[in-house]
């Protein structure tokens, strides 16, 4: 499929069992999936439960996930190295932001994509840090956008949508990649924005996806 192809309920990426194994297994530490448990009672409810991830237990997840939709953030706040894979943007302490995706992306066409960081094995929590270390360290960068090139690839689709969680991403992103993706840009989940904002921000991107007539 071509980037013009449309993306209609993940059907151009389909993910099967053994690929979905296969990319848990290779990226587990640092990758998952725009898929949450329900709120629950209180905004930040759930959103560490990993049960929603898996197979066995969520027999209907596969058909939700969308592997032409990438979402790329910078890097990990914190070291997650040691928790259970697809933990990122699953947390469950109480500082962290990545509700508002949850909130922002429920029961729109891109719930499901595929969610990781440019920027791998560099916890920090302050980017304009990773910022200044790429530019100190510019061979780091180049390493991490051939693992991400690979990353794509073992994704098995070609229709690849791919959408920057914020500026310093997509600066990367655009810098190194922009001649072969088409790249977007929406608001990183951990500005001072509600979840309101974000779902506004995350429904004026659809709609511009589909002016290009990408969804």
């Amino acid at each position: 499929m071509t980037l013009g192809g449309k993306i209609r309920n993940g059907k151009s990426g389909y993910m099967d069992l053994e690929k979905f194994k296969f990319i848990k297994d290779k990226y587990g530490p640092f990758a998952s999936w725009a898929v949450w448990k329900e709120q629950g009672e209180k905004s930040k409810s759930n959103m560490g439960d990993l049960n929603v991830l898996d197979p066995q237990q969520n027999p209907d997840v596969l058909s939700e996930l969308k592997p032409d939709v990438v979402f790329v953030g910078l890097n990990t706040s914190r070291n997650i190295n040691d928790s259970p894979p697809f933990s990122n943007f699953h947390p469950n302490y109480s500082s962290a932001q990545d509700y508002k995706t949850r909130f922002a992306l429920k029961g729109t066409e891109l719930w499901g994509g595929y969610m990781t960081d440019i920027i791998k094995d560099y916890p920090e929590l302050h980017g304009q840090k990773v910022m200044s270390y790429l530019r100190d360290y510019p061979d780091v960068e180049k390493k991490n956008i051939e693992t991400f090139r690979e990353e794509l690839k073992d994704l098995g689709t070609k229709n690849r949508i791919i959408i920057a969680f914020g500026q310093n991403v997509y600066r990367i992103l655009t810098r190194n990649l922009q001649n072969e993706f088409k790249i977007f840009k929406v608001t990183h989940y951990s500005a001072p924005i509600n979840q309101q904002e974000l779902r506004d921000a995350i429904k004026s991107l659809i709609k511009n996806m589909k002016k290009l007539n990408l969804l």
